[in-house]
């Protein structure tokens, strides 16, 4: 790694540990009980002694993440294709996906748990809505953005719509797909988070936010913040996998992918 790479990753580590330290400071000099504010010391601590338990349940929130941000990759994928090929087909459609973005997840997410015996096909299923409509829009934009001139070509020498499609619309609308997986990625895990608040799970078999749930009904404040943290963390792992993806696929060709 070169030096200013080294220094601009050193940047973010330096304000977030500055920002930590800040926060144990003000703790601790005002005294402030653990059950209103917990010292980042604390919040680590009842993280590694609630280790097992809260791994457990990250692990869980982690499968319904990325199978309902995978499911939003080949349904978003594939529906935009489709579109982009049929403009009758888009016409028909797109209104359901819309309507999906706009219904909040928490009023149709206790229907889906009605309708759906499993309580993990059902939160798969939300954070599945949640994380769908990005790709789509994102992938679609991207397959109408091609050179009109290379449209004008391709027409010439009598491409098929699905050579059209292959050799001219994909490479076009991939670094929109990027821009969208990075979009999803965060709404998936934010989805997934808050259909599982709304399902009100609890057991072993549960995610993070049951384990919130229970600590806020113990005001166990430090558990909360602990498993809070996990969130965090897996959100800023997440954000940096997408931008990594980015520069894998487009840091050669394209200016977005770059550094």
């Amino acid at each position: 790694m070169s030096r200013p790479r080294r220094a601009a990753a050193l940047v973010p580590a330096v304000s977030a540990a500055a920002a930590l330290l800040a926060w144990e400071a003000i703790v601790r000099l005002r005294g402030i009980p653990p059950y209103i504010l917990p010292a980042p010391s604390l919040v680590a601590q009842t993280l590694w002694n609630n280790l097992d338990s809260l791994l457990l349940s990250w692990l869980y929130t982690i499968k319904i993440t990325f199978g309902a941000l995978l499911l939003a990759l080949a349904g978003g994928v594939a529906l935009a294709s489709a579109f982009a090929l049929s403009r009758t087909l888009e016409r028909a459609l797109f209104p359901f996906a819309i309507a999906l973005q706009v219904t909040p997840i928490v009023a149709i997410a206790p229907l889906i748990l009605i309708y759906v015996d499993s309580t993990t096909a059902a939160l798969l299923i939300c954070a599945f809505i949640v994380a769908f409509f990005p790709v789509l829009s994102n992938t679609l934009i991207g397959l109408r953005s091609a050179d009109p001139n290379l449209q004008d070509l391709m027409t010439l020498y009598g491409a098929t719509r699905w050579q059209r499609l292959r050799w001219l619309l994909a490479p076009s609308a991939l670094p929109y797909l990027v821009a969208g997986l990075k979009i999803s990625g965060g709404l998936a895990l934010i989805g997934a988070v808050v259909a599982e608040f709304a399902a009100g799970a609890a057991g072993r078999e549960t995610g993070l936010a049951s384990r919130i749930l229970e600590a806020s009904f113990r005001t166990e404040i430090p558990k909360m913040y602990a498993a809070l943290t996990l969130v965090a963390l897996t959100g800023i792992g997440i954000y940096l996998a997408s931008n990594a993806l980015s520069r894998a696929l487009l840091g050669r060709w394209h200016p977005s992918g770059r550094s």
